[in-house]
């Protein structure tokens, strides 16, 4: 990751910003030190962001445990997994107003008081998704069942809520930390989501397993205290240069910017191709019943695997302090991510050909050798995802003026919400067409050719230096 053609660049500045004074690119490692694990400056450095990180990482625990129950719980009451489906569908298209939106309310007012009205309404989300789940339990008792829409209602007021909580939070990160630290603050909220994802759903399942769905949607609420109090700990942070009131005028104005913006532009670009093409999560049920065997089992175990790459790759971010080259070092993680995806569809094409010998759904008829490799590649996935994803993000933050950041940062998130879900579709419709190994296959080779010729068609992302960042 440190070689001299990722720490090649010119002088450190400030950044885009210009809000806090000059301060050394490689402040407080010492000279020529290198960290192998993760840098814990910026949580020395502003106690208002280690409280903010510490209060994210307990309550997106809860938000994770909500995800599954909700799930679990709208399985129980229709014994439909269409009905589960939808429980993302349909909080689709509000998710990407309140992208774009949140961005926008992000750049207009106190940032502060964006978080806390934000994070109440889905507090109260979750408060009203435990009221129901008593409900429905009620009933139960007289043979009766719950509507479900209103659960629908509820989960897309809290993906709302969350959804403009995350452009805001994201967007207030370089107000609190000088610029030379935001790359370090990235690793750490990838430890934070690595947490969030192997904790929160496993806890989940405990919980419903042992004390039922209402209790479990309670200890979320109960968990949102500690992100509550992280934001109240903030600074005001009010808007520094021209307020741009949220409606049209001020969508169009961040649409210009990022046609002003081709580092920025492409960091998006990258991020869609992969999620795009590199997405196998839909295939594991098929995948866990035919083609490697071990059923759910299998499913949770290379879902587990992915999350701990992304776990690892963070605790292990010390080096990302002294790379530079941000752009050159997302194009090569997201080649790497290619080849993990590709990896993973030459398993599942070997186990179609009848190479690792019968499997089942039990999980004695487990393919251990295939199971194995596959672990690797998903946490290979995971773990260069989250390298791509640090650099990304501290492209963002460092190279976009303040007074864009929340516009920026809410288009991020519609892009992060969409992707995914183009990518299960690229996912069902070439395995329904060609085969199961083929999304994997053919999508890990063209996410490394798209890259190759995306990034050579705009040099500069590729010489994007973190120390003269440009949009």
């Amino acid at each position: 990751m440190t070689d001299p053609q990722l720490e090649s660049g010119g002088e450190p500045t400030t950044g885009a910003h210009g809000i806090l004074p000059p301060t050394p690119l490689d402040a407080g490692d010492g000279p020529g030190k290198k960290r192998r694990f993760v840098d814990l400056a910026p949580l020395r450095a502003s106690p208002a962001f280690a409280r903010l990180w510490i209060g994210n990482a307990i309550s997106g625990i809860g938000a994770q445990m909500t995800i599954v129950a909700v799930g679990l719980q709208v399985f129980d009451m229709t014994a439909s997994t269409m009905m589960v489906a939808l429980v993302g569908g349909v909080a689709l298209l509000p998710m990407v107003v309140a992208g774009l939106w949140g961005g926008m309310l992000a750049d207009a007012f106190d940032r502060r008081l964006v978080l806390m009205l934000s994070s109440l309404t889905g507090w109260l989300a979750v408060l009203g998704l435990f009221a129901l789940s008593n409900w429905d339990a009620a009933l139960i008792a007289d043979g009766q069942r719950a509507e479900v829409w209103p659960f629908y209602v509820l989960t897309t007021i809290n993906t709302v809520a969350a959804t403009i909580s995350g452009a805001t939070r994201s967007a207030v990160t370089p107000r609190i930390l000088p610029a030379h630290l935001i790359s370090r603050a990235a690793a750490l909220n990838g430890i934070a989501m690595g947490v969030m994802l192997t904790v929160g759903p496993a806890a989940a399942g405990v919980l419903v397993a042992t004390i039922g769905l209402p209790i479990t949607f309670a200890v979320d609420a109960v968990l949102f205290t500690a992100g509550f109090l992280g934001i109240v700990g903030l600074p005001k942070l009010p808007p520094l240069g021209t307020v741009a009131r949220p409606g049209l005028a001020s969508l169009l104005d961040g649409v210009a910017f990022m046609r002003q913006a081709p580092n920025i532009r492409m960091s998006f670009i990258v991020d869609i191709v992969a999620m795009t093409f590199g997405r196998p999560f839909a295939l594991l049920p098929a995948v866990g019943a035919v083609a490697i065997g071990g059923g759910p089992v299998t499913v949770g175990v290379l879902t587990a695997a992915a999350a701990m790459g992304t776990l690892l790759a963070s605790l292990f971010s010390g080096p990302v302090a002294h790379v530079h080259r941000h752009g050159l070092a997302v194009s090569r993680a997201i080649t790497v991510y290619g080849g993990f995806v590709a990896l993973l569809g030459l398993v599942i094409l070997a186990m179609t050909l009848g190479w690792g010998g019968p499997v089942g759904e039990d999980w004695s008829q487990v393919s251990w050798v295939a199971l194995g490799v596959a672990c690797l590649a998903f946490a290979g996935m995971g773990a260069s995802d989250e390298i791509s994803a640090i650099f990304r993000s501290t492209m963002m933050l460092t190279a976009a003026p303040d007074d864009m950041r929340g516009r920026t940062q809410g288009l991020f998130m519609v892009v992060v919400a969409g992707g995914p879900r183009i990518g299960d579709l690229y996912a069902g419709a070439a395995a329904t067409l060609i085969a199961l190994w083929a999304p994997p296959l053919f999508g890990g080779l063209i996410i490394i050719v798209l890259i190759a010729v995306l990034t050579r068609a705009q040099r500069t992302f590729l010489d994007y230096d973190a120390r003269t960042p440009t949009p």
